[in-house]
């Protein structure tokens, strides 16, 4: 089989992800799955993508091809191919052709959807946003937004669609600048048009369709957004996230381009909207089922604080403070590894390649599964049990490094992750000073998760906060 070592100095380059596409021959190789005719086995993986993916991993091995959303995309599985395709040393992977089929009709040109040269300069641009004075400002309207809204929750409750409306209450607050109301309430509906369009089977935004709902919203936010990014450069900003990414410069001096603005921006709504969602979802569960854990963190966090004032009241968590809730954040890290809000991610190789001893060719769509990763026991102890201890740093330092990549990894490495960390344990320090956290059905309460496209419970997690 051919090696890195014996690729051809010159290598195929790609337009667009639908060009130069592998035939069957070049891959028939590789062990998997057609499926049925035309539809593959799209229909498979979106009712059961996890029990999908263990069967062909038992059946075929940690590398697989499957047919499924109108192509055939190459499984690699594990840590070993998390680092190889993540890291990305030889520059073998395409993030934006990756995420190409998936997302060029709804979120084109994000950060995620760019590579290399280009991604790198516009990161560094953007970066400004998440420097120490803009997080400052951040933290001030993330206390005072969740902690006016969580004095509301007393009682029985649907968590997710009420952390789902608050965090774009405070997207609208933190990332563009506006007030709580109907506009925040038009980019809501427009971002779940676009989410839910990303996995819809029929990819063309036909009359009725998901896709064509999707289209919709994507165009409602370039006419808002364009509006915004142009008012903003003429008449300046406030500390909102928005206006640091309007006013960014590269490294020659010169502004972002007006419509790459709009896409960045854009593409970070999105992905921190719907995954600090999933994410803070996913953490209220685990709490509200495991009280032990629960009281540890409200002890921490008292510990940090200081405890509700004289009158009940939470004290804000200070941005200074934010590195002593150590075990939250251990706590936090094990809830992203059960349920990763990115549960698998694609890429398109640009060269050829070997891995696992299966030679995959040039302008194949690849794809690497995080869930599974999270999952097994070649480097996790008993990895279906909830166990935050397996974040100490000793711990940490003696696992692969790839093994855990909720965030992904290498040059792609979420931009904003420091950015979720500070508000979910703003979250926590607010909800665990006034409440305690019952799940409403009981300790045994299990409810059913939809995968797709972001993890999330389909009852809406019932649960009950109790005031302290």
């Amino acid at each position: 089989m051919a090696s890195l070592a014996q690729a051809p100095e010159t290598e195929p380059t790609f337009d667009h992800w639908s060009e130069g596409i592998p035939s069957d021959a070049a891959i028939a190789h590789i062990p998997g799955e057609r499926g049925l005719p035309v539809v593959g086995n799209t229909f498979k993986m979106l009712a059961d993508p996890h029990g999908f993916a263990n069967r062909m991993i038992e059946t075929y091995g940690k590398v697989y091809k499957n047919f499924a959303f109108g192509g055939w995309n190459v499984a690699l599985v594990g840590a070993e191919a998390n680092e190889l395709v993540l890291f990305n040393k030889d520059k073998i992977f395409s993030s934006e052709q990756g995420w190409g089929p998936v997302l060029d009709q709804l979120f084109p040109r994000g950060l995620m959807l760019i590579d290399f040269d280009h991604h790198r300069i516009d990161r560094r641009a953007l970066s400004i946003a998440f420097k120490p004075a803009p997080m400052r400002h951040y933290m001030g309207s993330l206390n005072s937004g969740i902690g006016s809204e969580t004095a509301k929750w007393e009682g029985d409750m649907l968590f997710q669609p009420a952390i789902k409306q608050l965090t774009l209450d405070l997207a609208a607050d933190s990332f563009l600048g506006i007030p709580w109301g109907p506009e925040a309430d038009k980019i809501n509906t427009a971002f779940v048009d676009m989410v839910q369009a990303s996995v819809a089977p029929i990819r063309k935004p036909l009359p009725f369709t998901k896709m064509k709902k999707g289209v919709d919203g994507r165009a409602y936010m370039v006419d808002y957004l364009t509006r915004e990014t142009n008012r903003r450069r003429t008449e300046g900003g406030g500390q909102d996230m928005f206006s640091q990414f309007a006013t960014a410069t590269r490294e020659d001096g010169s502004l972002l381009p007006v419509d790459q603005v709009v896409d960045h921006m854009s593409f970070l709504l999105m992905a921190a909207h719907d995954t600090i969602t999933s994410s803070a979802t996913s953490l209220i569960y685990h709490l509200a089922t495991k009280p032990e854990w629960q009281e540890k963190l409200r002890e921490e966090v008292f510990a940090v604080t200081g405890g509700p004032d004289g009158e009940g009241n939470p004290r804000p968590l200070d941005y200074d403070d934010l590195g002593r809730l150590e075990l939250t954040e251990m706590v936090f890290k094990e809830v992203l590894r059960m349920i990763p809000p990115v549960p698998s991610m694609p890429r398109r190789a640009l060269k050829e390649f070997e891995f696992g001893g299966y030679r995959i060719p040039a302008g194949q769509l690849c794809g690497i599964n995080i869930q599974w990763t999270h999952y097994s026991d070649e480097y996790w102890d008993n990895p279906q049990a909830f166990d935050p201890m397996r974040f100490t740093p000793d711990k940490v330092k003696a696992r692969h490094k790839y093994a855990w990549v909720p965030f992904g990894g290498g040059a792609h490495m979420c931009l904003g992750l420091h950015f979720a960390y500070m508000q979910i344990k703003v979250l926590i320090a607010q909800l665990l000073q006034r409440y305690r956290i019952e799940a409403t059905e009981g300790e045994g309460y299990k409810p059913d998760w939809q995968a797709w496209p972001i993890p999330q419970p389909k009852d809406g997690l019932k649960v009950t906060f109790k005031k302290i």
